[in-house]
């Protein structure tokens, strides 16, 4: 398991180089958004892109123990998150009217993923995790509610993230027979 950790870490860098190159050589020009009229390949871009440090640092903050808390449970699991969110925000890139960019997709899809996973597994410790990720992050989940959120920033891609992650959580769920199976073998 211990690679497992490394992941966010490596993704996280990606953004955190992205915006070092971006600020240093671009003075914080080059972005790569995702929205209508641009390339869908940006829709892998976007997470990677922010709008500065303090953009960049309130997701770090976030991404990382929400990374570490899906990868408790696998691999699989982390990127059944991503596969979500990517999915989710195809249509949002190609049809909402503004552009979008940030991690905050990706958090918001790790959110959903983890308040909902222990429920329909009907497990404790998943149901145990979701608690703690409730009591830590539920105040974020006021930004899903259109108006609330400021302005310039996307609750459509906040909304579309989280909704990635509750698909994931559908598409991967365990039932408790397969689990005690599982555990059995």
């Amino acid at each position: 398991m211990g690679g497992r950790w490394l992941i966010p870490l490596l993704l996280l860098g990606l953004a955190w180089g992205q915006e070092l190159i971006d600020q240093l050589l671009f003075g914080g020009q080059w972005n790569l958004p995702m929205g209508p009229g641009l390339p869908l390949w940006r829709v892998l871009s976007a997470p990677f892109s922010h709008s500065g440090f303090g953009h960049l640092m309130s997701n770090s903050l976030v991404f990382l123990p929400l990374s570490w808390l899906v990868l408790t449970r696998s691999n699989r699991d982390y990127i059944a998150v991503w596969i979500g969110v990517v999915l989710v925000e195809l249509p949002i890139a190609l049809f909402w009217p503004a552009a979008g960019h940030g991690l905050s997709g990706v958090v918001y899809g790790l959110l959903g993923y983890l308040l909902l996973i222990g429920l329909l597994e009907r497990r404790i410790v998943p149901i145990l995790l979701g608690g703690i990720t409730f009591w830590l992050y539920g105040s974020a989940l006021l930004a899903l509610i259109p108006g609330v959120s400021p302005a310039g920033v996307s609750w459509v891609g906040h909304a579309g993230g989280f909704l990635g992650g509750v698909l994931a959580a559908f598409a991967i769920r365990r039932d408790s027979d397969e689990l005690d199976q599982i555990k059995g073998s």
